[in-house]
Parts: C-alpha cells; structure tokens; sequence
C-alpha cells in the first residue's frame, strides 16, 4: 500500500462512516486528506489529521471521536497492520509485510506510466530554464491526473555567463542543472555535472537506473527472474523511499516543483545503490524466493528512477 492507496482509503473510511451513520450530524468527506511520513518520535510509519478536519463540521464531535470512529475502520483494510490514534486525534499507520508485493508491482507500473506521459509532452517555446522547468511541471501534473495547463510562474533564466550550458555540458546534464533548484533561483554550473562516481548527484541517479537494469540482465544469466514477495528488513530504506514517491510527486505537482522531483529521486537512488549488494546470490548460493522478491523491488526501483527521469525530460540509459 502505498500513501495514495492510504489516501484514497481513509477516504473511503470516511464516506462509509458518514454513510452509516457513525459519525455525528454534519461530518463530510474533506475534499483533501492529508497523509505524511511520521515525524521523529511518532507512531508508526504515516499519520493523518483527517480527524480535526471532519469534525470542524460535525456536530458535537471532537477530533479524537472521530479519530476513534475511524481507526475502528481502518484497522480492518488489507495492507495496514494496525492504527493508533495519538494527540488530539491523529491517526498512524503501520504498514503490514502484505503490502510489500502490492507496493512493489504498483511502483513498477507507475514508473513505466510516468515515461509514456513524459513522451507526450513536448518543450514550449521560451529560454532553455523557462522550457525545462514549464514543461517538467506540466508532465508531472499530468502524471497526478491534473490538467494540462497551470497558472503562470516566474523561472528564472540561465546566467549570461555560463553560456551556451547545452554545448558545455550536454543536454541532460544541462537539464539537471535547471531542474534541481527552486524555479526563482538562478541555477549554476560546473564540472561537477560531468563527474562519473559517487559525489555527483546527477550520475548516482541515472547510475542507480543502470544498476537496476543490470541486476535484472544477470539474474536472467542465473535462470531467475523477478517476482514480488517479502523482502527483509535490511529493504526497509529502499521500501520507506519507495512508498513516498507518490507524496512526493503531489508535491512537486501541487507546488509547480521539480526540484522537488529531483531530490527524491536522489534519495531513491542512494536507498538502491545500497540495497543492491543482497539482491543476486553469492558464489555457490541458490536462486530463491528471496532473491526473486529483492530483484522485483530493485527493478521496481529502476523504473521509477527511469520514468522520474523522464517526467523531468532526462535520458535514462542502461550503460553508463
């Protein structure tokens, strides 16, 4: 399950409680919930304070009775382990191991989804960080389920002198730099953008792509191929970034934010150069269902990366 999927079943919690009478005279389905990592501290892995919001329109209801009301609900959806209600009325989550295959074959379907939106969205005329950043935000909103067109924003231009950044440093590097900074900022440039190893931001992304289509290759080579499943603890970071790439597509498509985009990307593929040690068998080992499941998240991982890429307007090769 991942946080839309959360999303549009505290939703679903809400409207089936509205209906069923469980909630006081006046609760409505708020036209937008909010669901967000927990904070340090917090309890479980996602919360909502969909409670307050409900029940500034019930009548005689506080926030920790709806809370209540709903964590009864909730509690009973496949995918969620359990819900506690904390504070005033917020509800957490904790996420069962069920939900891994779920989120693992979902993950892989929205990666492929964002590259066949991207191919659809042609540059608008205008400077190359006018271009880059109006038509990023255009394929990202697309990707949401948004319109295709937006209110106006300011961008500003490359400097006068960093030059002609396109013959400098190539087009999808060029890119990179435009895209992953705050659209008023002024972007830079420099030799950084065309290191080949670790300290590059640019190149682990599109490394950890190349990363995952290899893994993928060698496996065949083994007789094996992916098939989600359980995948251990030592997953969890890749699995934790994983599960926030919806919220942070919302974002970056609510604010007219790639950069947004970018960072998250950078997180996803630092979490998979990481994991990506455990994922094929070692010496004499075996192929088993470990192993097919950890390849599944790996690929599933590689196809966000490719298809994120993409939504920004970038080359995602399979050989660096």
């Amino acid at each position: 399950m991942t946080p839309a999927d959360l999303t549009r079943t505290v939703v679903r919690a809400v409207r089936c409680a509205v209906a069923d009478g469980e909630l006081p005279e006046g609760a409505a389905v708020p036209q937008r919930v909010v669901v967000e990592r927990t904070r340090p501290g917090g309890v479980g892995e996602y919360a909502t304070p969909v409670a307050f919001q409900v029940a500034k329109a019930a009548v005689g209801a506080s926030p920790v009775d709806v809370a209540r009301v709903l964590a009864a609900r909730l509690g009973l959806e496949a995918g969620i382990e359990r819900v506690e209600v904390t504070g005033a009325g917020f509800l957490n989550f904790v996420l069962g191991e069920s939900a891994v295959a779920g989120l693992v074959a979902d993950t892989a379907v929205r990666g492929r989804r964002y590259a066949e939106v991207a191919a659809g969205v042609p540059l608008p005329a205008g400077e190359l960080r006018e271009q880059a950043v109006r038509a990023a935000a255009r394929r990202i909103r697309i990707a949401q389920g948004g319109a295709s067109g937006s209110a106006p924003f300011g961008v500003a231009p490359v400097a006068r002198k960093d030059g002609d950044v396109v013959g400098a440093y190539g087009i999808d590097a060029a890119l990179w730099a435009v895209l992953r900074m705050p659209a008023h900022e002024t972007p830079s440039f420099g030799p950084w953008l065309l290191r080949q190893d670790e300290s590059s931001e640019f190149f682990r992304v599109r490394y950890g792509h190349d990363r995952a289509r290899a893994l993928v290759r060698n496996a065949a080579l083994l007789g094996f191929a992916p098939e989600a499943g359980p995948v251990g603890a030592d997953a969890d970071a890749l699995l934790s970034v994983l599960r926030d790439h919806p919220l942070a597509l919302e974002a970056a498509a609510h604010r007219r934010a790639p950069e947004r985009l970018a960072r998250h990307l950078v997180e996803l593929a630092d979490a998979l150069l990481g994991f990506q040690y455990g994922v094929l068998p070692l010496g004499d080992e075996k192929p088993s269902a470990a192993h097919r499941a950890r390849l599944a998240l790996a690929e599933a991982a590689g196809a966000v990366l490719a298809g994120g890429l993409a939504l920004l307007g970038i080359d995602a090769p399979d050989c660096l």
